[in-house]
């Protein structure tokens, strides 16, 4: 088949395979209408050909460019919604072939993003060599400025490409993580008063106050940490939004949980329905939780009885250990000497500083800044850089589908902390951290991975979650 033939083929397999998409512009638009600047911002080579994504910010469009290459070389754009997990290529987008007595080749411009649907988009192009099978190389993915004009701003836009509106979760991860994602993206938009994702915040809290794929309803389940998850997300939604619901929800996630709590051990609440494992995470949380709703509900006493009462039996039952650090939980009501999760060290002082707001009380401060010096001086919980990490890293490298989001939660909640303090004396440890995973641990699409030292590993929706929430922190406390 002529080149010329092959180039009428591509073309109408394009038009009739591609998904359609129109924003300021639609699909398909000719390359040389593309509005300047234009940026190169990812390449890559094979056999001396350069392969580029060459991106319009003002247009909020790309296309790829092919030179120092030979006809009948094919270039052509893959679209993904979802971080990159999966694309279309098999429909060869904006295929084109490189014509005879040339080296060079673009597709047309393709949209980045789909606002009818709320898809946040990246595009990469791709490249395979003419009569040659199994060439194909394509740059990595890369996206506009558009709603990712600072380092915070394309983070989150970034963790908002793996929300999936029709379920109102984030892919790959779980239900308990979806819920730190959520409260960070409300943390963001209390921080910055961006409404952009606002839609997602009523969106899951519709799709999911029924039954779950637990069994439970009103965000509650066999897991009574991952109940409390959800509550503590809801008081964020409320504090944004003064939308009394969420309030309301946050309370009745509260009082389910709080029916685990009982006299074994002389107090506490269980891990889970089955009540074989009181530890310091559902705890934690509940301390925090119930402080948070006394702060909110007129006249309560209730919920700051119960956070009071809680905190002292925490303190007193031996989960933190001679080092001041929160062991994983309690055997035979004793410090069972699991490990020192960062999310362990983290939550209590979330919980702590409310409860000093609620009552002004001193020393819920002490023992909280205990607690926080303690996890800055540990060898265990910082690599030799100064940089938080997780006990998991020697044993497991990747830590499994949970305790990637560990550590931004200890430092959205040392944000807390540090935010209530004069002096700020944490502001210095969450802006190294901050700087080392922008520095050291993000991708083009602006992905971050496991090691906040580097090299990244791969991303997803936890991995996100954490670097946001560390950014997110390092902003707050510039600001304060």
């Amino acid at each position: 088949m002529k080149i010329f033939s092959k180039l009428i083929l591509f073309a109408i397999l394009s038009t009739v395979l591609s998904e359609d998409i129109c924003n300021i512009f639609c699909d398909n638009r000719d390359p040389t209408q593309a509005n300047g600047p234009i940026r190169e911002p990812v390449e890559a080579t094979t056999s001396s050909r350069r392969i580029v994504l060459r991106v319009s910010d003002q247009d909020n469009m790309a296309y790829g460019l092919i030179t120092d290459g030979q006809p009948g070389d094919e270039i052509w754009i893959d679209r993904t919604f979802n971080g990159g997990l999966a694309w279309t290529n098999e429909t060869h987008t904006g295929g084109t072939l490189i014509p005879n007595n040339s080296t060079q080749a673009s597709t047309p411009l393709f949209n980045i993003d789909d606002p009818s649907t709320n898809r946040i988009g990246a595009l990469r192009a791709c490249a395979s060599l003419a009569g040659q099978a199994n060439t194909q190389t394509c740059t990595p993915w890369a996206r506009s400025t558009v709603n990712a004009e600072n380092k915070l701003d394309a983070a989150v836009t970034a963790m908002m490409m793996y929300y999936e509106a029709w379920r109102g979760l984030w892919k790959t991860v779980g239900w308990w993580n979806g819920a730190n994602d959520m409260t960070c993206l409300i943390d963001y938009q209390i921080l910055t008063g961006s409404r952009l994702y606002e839609f997602s915040i009523n969106n899951t809290f519709e799709l999911n106050k029924g039954l779950n794929e637990f069994g439970g309803y009103n965000f509650t389940s066999d897991s009574i940490d991952d109940s409390l998850w959800w509550g503590l997300a809801w008081v964020k939604a409320y504090d944004l939004t003064k939308d009394e619901k969420y309030l309301n929800m946050a309370a009745v996630i509260a009082d389910y949980c709080y029916l685990f709590h009982d006299d074994v051990c002389g107090g506490g609440i269980w891990w889970s329905d089955r009540k074989q494992y009181k530890n310091a995470i559902p705890n934690e949380q509940y301390i925090k939780l119930s402080a948070q709703l006394h702060n909110r509900i007129p006249n309560d006493t209730k919920y700051l009885e119960q956070s009071v009462n809680l905190w002292r039996w925490f303190r007193n039952i031996g989960m933190i250990n001679q080092e001041n650090l929160i062991n994983d939980g309690l055997h035979e009501c004793r410090n069972n000497n699991g490990e020192t999760w960062t999310y362990n060290q983290g939550v209590i002082l979330g919980g702590l500083a409310e409860l000093y707001l609620a009552t002004g009380n001193q020393t819920y401060v002490d023992e909280a800044k205990k607690i926080a010096d303690a996890v800055l001086r540990s060898p265990v919980l910082n690599d030799e850089y100064g940089v938080l990490w997780e006990p998991c890293f020697e044993s497991e490298p990747d830590c499994g589908p949970n305790a990637p989001c560990f550590k931004g939660i200890f430092i959205r909640n040392l944000g807390e902390l540090d935010r209530i303090l004069d002096d700020k004396p944490y502001t210095p440890y969450i802006l190294k951290q901050a700087d080392s995973i922008y520095m050291k641990n993000r991708n083009a699409l602006d992905q971050y991975g496991l090691f906040w030292s580097g090299p990244l590993d791969f991303p997803d929706a936890s991995r996100q979650q954490s670097a946001v929430d560390t950014l997110l922190a390092a902003e707050m406390t510039s600001r304060k």
